[in-house]
């Protein structure tokens, strides 16, 4: 495991860290002393490692050297641990980091500027982890040695163990088990009467005890019960009386408790001075999620697009700089091209294709593809491929592998325009013309826990930065603490917008208990009569295999009219993906489908993103947003290359 990693100039001065595990600055400090300032360090070097490696107590240390910008790029992790994906760390994090802030690098103020970095370390650290292929785990010497000792023996000396700590006794066994072991010869006596009321612990007889004589708590419970029926008090007992339910309980103002007051605990009501105390609520750079286009417009940025990005110029201009030229670079190509003149392909056949597809098969079900989806793809790849010619120098693999690409991007590619900014746009110039005009409405579904809630807020935000006026309207009215839940969102994005100078946003609320339908149409009218340009509605979540709650949603979605329906679904779900989308895509109603996925919690699963191409592949219905952590800049739009490359690796 990593333990930290830095980078700082070659005067020693500290630019970004990120530490795993507690390591001391002198670890650090060592390198620096002894080898760029004393230069007095023997380094050690093997083949297999490209960076020169540094070894202070239990770590080792390796690093990049950026001489153009005077940088030193350190990672540090045990010396007990093979990392061979560090050396490919620190080529990819000195190329982002110096193509990003190569500016502020370039600068006097270098020492002084901030170097926000975490996102893209996080991003390139699970990326290499997880194509690591090789790797083993070392143990400290001597550790079986230990596991094998005798456990009678001390680890210290050698000896026997400590003597038992004196004053404490040992549990004797139980008096009624010593009892029965030493009268079980004789048998009981009989009682004087014919029946007793219950029988007592002098006519009880006890087995002997062993493991024949052992009776389990069932039959312990069935003979009690039988003896108990038997003994004629069954006319004296009195009737069970069936339990009520719990009261209500109200406090009054004198501190008594009123149980008969049947009224509907509803804490949904604003508190006084709530807004004092709320801590300050922090900023968000419009440079780490999104960018202005040429009409102003804030644009999110496509989630993994800005690295690849990176690395592949940075990997272009190595090319181009370690390319061939002039007339042995031609010649090799001319040769190349009579090669493929010369040599054929080979036509596929379904034997050909079994064992390939199989094992691509098994693949997409690694990366979280529901079975469903992923049997439906090696049946179309299969049906295009069989009777075609591979090309020159391609193998079966390759063609398949080529095959399956285009498929995925052919799958999560939408067909309609998903330019949400250009919609609202379009309505909210109608509004300007009428003065009644409906705003534009965006309605949030899902199942339960999914991040409903969380990914209004991250939308509201997007369209603050645009500057339209939004209205959240808390329409889950079952769920406790949904209505406190958009409050706390509505009051952090007021004072965002409010210190970014950038739209305006309220809450519509009338606490739990109503009607969702009535709430949601109820919003949509205020909002119109108070010029918002967009409302965004929260639902309750449901689970999609409820008839009874998922039969609302066409109540709901008659009585609001959405413009737009997003199911937020998860990335972690899996095979039940399928389902829950298309259940979801059949609640509206006779013509009335969804519009759009938001899959939230794209930053757990790595690169097992199966469930984009799962419900996509379900329903026909694209990708609008990308969830990629909790702050409400960690929104992402859905880039397709990303994507595949992902679930192709």
């Amino acid at each position: 495991m990593l333990e930290a990693f830095e980078i700082l100039t070659t005067s020693g001065v500290v630019l970004w860290s990120k530490s795993y595990a507690p390591v001391g600055s002198h670890v650090i400090n060592s390198l620096i002393n002894d080898v760029f300032i004393e230069e007095k360090a023997q380094l050690q070097n093997t083949v297999n490692s490209a960076s020169p490696i540094f070894k202070k107590e239990k770590y080792t240390l390796k690093w990049r050297r950026s001489k153009d910008f005077n940088l030193i790029f350190v990672a540090v992790y045990q010396s007990l641990l093979h990392l061979g994906w560090i050396d490919k760390l620190l080529d990819n994090i000195s190329t982002i980091f110096i193509d990003i802030y190569k500016d502020q690098l370039k600068s006097e103020r270098v020492r002084i500027v901030e170097y926000p970095f975490d996102k893209y370390f996080d991003q390139q650290v699970r990326e290499l982890e997880d194509n690591a292929t090789a790797g083993f785990t070392a143990e400290a010497p001597g550790a079986d040695a230990e596991a094998r000792k005798d456990p009678l023996v001390s680890a210290d000396n050698g000896g026997p163990p400590p003597p038992p700590v004196p004053g404490l006794l040992k549990a004797q066994p139980r008096a009624a088990h010593s009892a029965a072991t030493s009268d079980e010869g004789s048998p009981p006596q009989t009682p004087d009467i014919s029946r007793i009321p219950s029988p007592s612990s002098n006519h009880i007889l006890t087995a002997k005890a062993g493991p024949g004589g052992r009776v389990s708590r069932r039959a312990r419970k069935a003979a009690n019960a039988s003896a108990t029926a038997s003994s004629g008090d069954e006319k004296g007992r009195k009737a069970k009386t069936p339990k009520s339910g719990k009261k209500l309980r109200v406090w009054d103002a004198d501190g008594l408790a009123d149980e008969d007051d049947g009224t509907v605990l509803d804490y949904s009501a604003p508190a006084e001075a709530e807004d004092a105390s709320a801590p300050a609520v922090e900023a968000v750079s419009q440079d780490s999620w999104g960018r202005r286009t040429g009409k102003g417009q804030f644009v999110l940025k496509d989630l993994g697009d800005e690295v690849h990005s990176i690395l592949e110029n940075a990997d272009n201009e190595k090319t181009k700089s370690s390319a061939p030229s002039g007339l042995v670079g031609s010649g090799f190509s001319a040769i190349g091209g009579l090669l493929r003149n010369i040599v054929g392909g080979k036509v596929l056949t379904d034997a050909d294709l079994e064992k390939p597809l199989k094992t691509m098969e098994d693949h997409l079900l690694k990366k979280n593809v529901a079975r469903e989806a992923a049997v439906r793809l090696c049946d179309g790849v299969k049906q295009e491929l069989v009777g075609k010619k591979t090309g020159n120098f391609q193998s079966v693999d390759a063609a398949l592998k080529s095959a399956m690409e285009s498929s995925l991007r052919k799958i999560l590619t939408p067909t309609s325009s998903l330019d949400l900014l250009h919609e609202i746009n379009t309505v909210t110039n109608q509004k300007n013309k009428q003065a009644t005009a409906r705003p534009y409405v965006i309605s949030i579904v899902g199942v339960n826990g999914v991040g409903k809630s969380t990914n209004l807020g991250k939308i509201c935000y997007f369209l603050l930065q645009n500057n339209y006026r939004v209205l959240i309207a808390a329409c889950d009215t079952f769920r406790s603490g949904a209505v406190e839940q958009l409050r706390v969102h509505a009051r952090n994005l007021k004072e965002l917008s409010a210190r970014e100078n950038v739209g305006e946003v309220e809450l519509y609320e009338k606490g739990y208990g109503k009607d969702a339908a009535n709430v949601a149409k109820d919003a949509v009218e205020y909002g119109g009569a108070n010029q918002f340009d967009v409302v965004l509605i929260d639902t309750a979540g449901r689970r999609h295999n409820d008839q009874r709650l998922m039969s609302s949603l066409e109540k709901f979605a008659k009585f609001a009219q959405p413009n737009k329906i997003f199911m937020v679904g998860e990335a972690l779900v899996g095979t039940d993906s399928v389902m829950q989308a298309r259940n979801f895509n059949q609640a509206f109603g006779t013509g009335r489908n969804l519009d759009g996925f938001i899959i939230s919690k794209c930053d757990t699963v790595g690169d097992m993103v199966g469930t984009l191409v799962s419900m996509v592949h379900a329903t026909g219905i694209p990708i609008v947003f990308l969830g990629v952590g909790q702050h409400y800049g960690d929104l992402r739009g859905l880039s397709v290359p990303w994507a595949v490359n992902l679930l192709m690796k």
